[in-house]
């Protein structure tokens, strides 16, 4: 199949869900896949497995079989990549596929975006990371995980919703109808928000970020305040960038639009739409690691190439 057509599948796992697409030699899509979320967070075996249902289901689309996955060459962009051992035992795993090249999702959404040229992302989605390239050199700023880093993320908006329901519950804060909602899908008391924050994922502390805003645009103070913080946080990120000399920057992820109303209008004046998203990212991340190391001449103008491929 290589010798005739290089067919290359791209996957973009993150917090809340996976995705997959194939792309022929040219770019052109051939079939699409998603499944639930695959970050490294929820455990590598059940990462892999969300990764391998959107996989099939590409595959299913483009009319292949299972087995022709073992003809495609790879590119995964996955959340969580950077946890201690995660990649190491991420490359130990038996692949079906021809190669395989794993890359964060924070990568795999910088290089959709810009078409891998120059510029930058900032993922606003359950997570939050600054990722960027200048002069085929990949900056990143942030994305440590929650809950000790992803300032302005859908987790962290979740985190903050809830401590102060809490809050409120203890007369500590004034009760409003954020606060009401929030403590309503815990039977009204903290002993059973005590009890899923024991349990609770970013992705579950994420799903309360909708609520959120919800009370947000309709003028609840608390919620204002809350969206308020985390636009600021992803507005620190994007500065980061405009400092390092990067002009083009973009908002991805779930909450992106969102946390875009938010900001000051002079970072919203600078955004620009991305090109892609990041399973295309991680499709050209594969095409260039297979072109590399076939040494065959380059299919995009940027020199970028993971470092560590």
């Amino acid at each position: 199949m290589a010798t005739e057509r290089s067919l290359y599948i791209g996957v973009d796992g993150g917090g809340s869900a996976c995705r997959a697409r194939i792309e022929d030699d040219n770019g052109r899509v051939l079939g699409v896949g998603a499944s639930g979320p695959a970050t490294t967070r929820i455990g590598l075996d059940k990462a892999w497995r969300s990764i391998m249902r959107a996989c099939s289901e590409a595959a299913e689309q483009a009319g292949l079989s299972t087995s022709s996955l073992s003809g495609l060459h790879a590119g995964i962009g996955i959340a969580g990549l950077g946890r201690r051992g995660a990649k190491q035992a991420l490359t130990e795993i038996v692949h079906p596929f021809r190669s395989v090249l794993f890359i964060s999702d924070g990568l795999a959404a910088c290089l959709g975006a810009h078409s891998g040229n120059d510029g930058a992302i900032v993922v606003a989605g359950t997570g939050s990371i600054g990722v960027g390239l200048i002069g085929g050199r990949e900056l990143r700023y942030g994305g440590y995980g929650f809950p000790i880093s992803d300032e302005g993320s859908g987790a962290t908006i979740g985190l903050q919703a809830i401590r102060y329901a809490l809050r409120a519950a203890d007369g500590r804060a004034d009760r409003s109808a954020l606060a009401d909602e929030i403590l309503a899908a815990f039977d009204n008391g903290p002993t059973q928000t005590i009890a899923w924050s024991e349990r609770a994922t970013a992705t579950d502390f994420a799903a309360f970020a909708p609520v959120v805003l919800r009370h947000a645009t309709q003028g609840d103070p608390v919620g204002r305040r809350i969206f308020e913080r985390a636009a600021d946080a992803i507005g620190d990120l994007l500065d980061m960038f405009l400092r390092q000399g990067i002009e083009r920057l973009s908002l991805v992820g779930g909450l992106s639009g969102a946390i875009a109303q938010w900001l000051t209008p002079d970072l919203r004046e600078r955004l620009k739409p991305p090109d892609a998203d990041a399973a295309t990212g991680a499709a050209l991340a594969a095409r260039r690691n297979f072109r590399h190391e076939m040494q065959l001449p380059p299919d995009q103008p940027a020199n970028f190439r993971p470092a560590d491929a």
